[in-house]
């Protein structure tokens, strides 16, 4: 029997191309390919890009740099770029960097097992009219971690002035309630207990389901329906789609995690509108407001982007003050970074100086929010999905209701069991507990 060929996949960026790796590792293994963490032994390595930050695409072409050598060793091996990065570059991809052998969309990456057989073109990154999942394998029926992706809507139709996103995943696109469902339940019959749903604008999904037409509350309700699913989450959402049947859902349904990633980029309304995010700093309060009023113990976190084109210094102090008004459990903040092709890229910027300065005075209130958020968990009983051991012999780390990382000292525990923890003390970023 021959030996089955490896593939190798290094994902860059967010959750949702983690779930793309995973799936384009099912495709290729119906074509023979078994995945290897050992990069060497490959016979084909699979780069998966993100394209939001600048540097995310040099260091595409930084490690492409260093597969040269595999390479001229191994005249055989496929060197294959997916992903956002590939949708944006296309052919200037193989241009710059001949030994890629191919170059696939996000939209697209069904055609992958083809194309690496030599039954397809070299670079495919048009938006095809059939949908991707349609044409990909069924999952395997083997074991799986306790948590895993599950992507429910994918592009965007936003078009925020920094952001990329719908010129490389395209219009938004709602997968149906029936396959949603299917995937799900096959997830939870793998030995799944918690599921984060993915999208770009995951609230805004919205499909045909029993009854008519159905929003994102909706299904998350059925969703939770599911025998052997404990929790659920769900990233990225845009405040413009938090609809009263979600909020709704944050209070009622107790699968629903207290825990959410509501991005707003800045605290001023003129820098609002600059950016195209069609909502003001008091929308934001007020919805922030309203959800807190259905689930008061909620952890939100948010993104943050220093140094946008014409910021000013008030501008700055206006996000300052959304962030002390809001009070986050943790969030994510970046210097603005151009991308080609984004409204935003021909606009004069802030000083690289002034960015920096911004940025850190941004962190530095984050992190101390971060911190007072992890102090508020000591003395609190949560409850512990645990993952994996943890750096030291007996113990094992998992994720709480509130998305913090939790450590305990426990020699029973294994991977997929829910327990209730007292969190005893706080750490940079996580938190420590004892069995109850």
């Amino acid at each position: 029997m021959a030996e089955p060929k490896k593939l190798f996949i290094k994902t860059y960026g967010c959750q949702m191309n983690v779930y793309d790796s995973s799936r384009m590792a099912e495709a290729m293994g119906e074509d023979g390919y078994v995945l290897t963490e050992n990069q060497a032994e490959a016979d084909m390595v699979l780069l998966n890009t993100c394209h939001i930050r600048e540097k995310a695409a040099e260091k595409l072409y930084s490690d492409l740099g260093r597969l040269k050598p595999f390479k001229a060793e191994k005249p055989d091996l496929k060197i294959a770029v997916a992903g956002c990065v590939a949708q944006a570059e296309g052919e200037e991809i193989v241009n710059r960097m001949p030994l890629v052998d191919l170059v696939v969309g996000p939209q697209s990456y069904h055609h992958l097992p083809a194309m690496a057989r030599g039954e397809g073109p070299r670079v495919l990154t048009e938006f095809p009219p059939e949908d991707k999942f349609d044409h990909l394998p069924q999952s395997r029926a083997t074991r799986r971690a306790p948590t895993a992706f599950l992507t429910v809507q994918e592009g965007c139709d936003k078009f925020c002035a920094f952001c990329v996103v719908p010129y490389t995943r395209g219009a938004e696109v709602s997968r149906p309630v029936d396959r949603i469902l299917k995937e799900a339940r096959d997830l939870v019959s793998r030995g799944v207990r918690e599921i984060t749903l993915l999208g770009q604008n995951v609230n805004g999904w919205h499909g045909a389901g029993a009854g008519g037409e159905w929003h994102f509350g909706r299904l998350i309700r059925a969703i939770a329906e599911i025998d052997g699913l404990d929790r659920i989450r769900y990233t990225t959402s845009h405040p413009n789609d938090m609809t009263d049947d979600l909020i709704e859902a944050h209070g009622a349904e107790p699968k629903l995690m207290p825990y959410l990633h509501l991005p707003v980029q800045s605290g001023s309304d003129r820098v609002l509108k600059a950016m195209n995010r069609k909502h003001t700093a008091a929308d934001y309060l007020r919805l922030i407001a309203r959800i807190r009023a259905a689930r008061p113990d909620i952890v939100l976190t948010s993104d943050f982007i220093a140094g946008f084109p014409g910021e000013t210094d008030q501008d700055h102090a206006d996000t300052l003050r959304l962030i002390e008004d809001v009070g986050y459990g943790m969030a994510f903040s970046f210097k603005y970074s151009a991308r080609p092709g984004t409204p935003a890229a021909g606009r004069e910027g802030v000083p690289d100086d002034v960015a920096d300065a911004r940025l850190q005075e941004m962190q530095a209130l984050l992190t101390r929010q971060q911190k007072a958020t992890q102090d508020s968990m000591i003395g609190r009983r949560v409850n512990v999905l645990f993952e994996k051991p943890g750096r030291e012999a007996g113990q094992m780390i998992g994720k709480s209701d509130y998305l913090h990382s939790v450590f305990v000292e426990a020699s029973d525990l294994q991977a997929g069991d829910l327990r209730e923890v007292e969190i005893t003390h706080s750490a940079t970023n996580s938190l420590g507990g004892r069995l109850i």
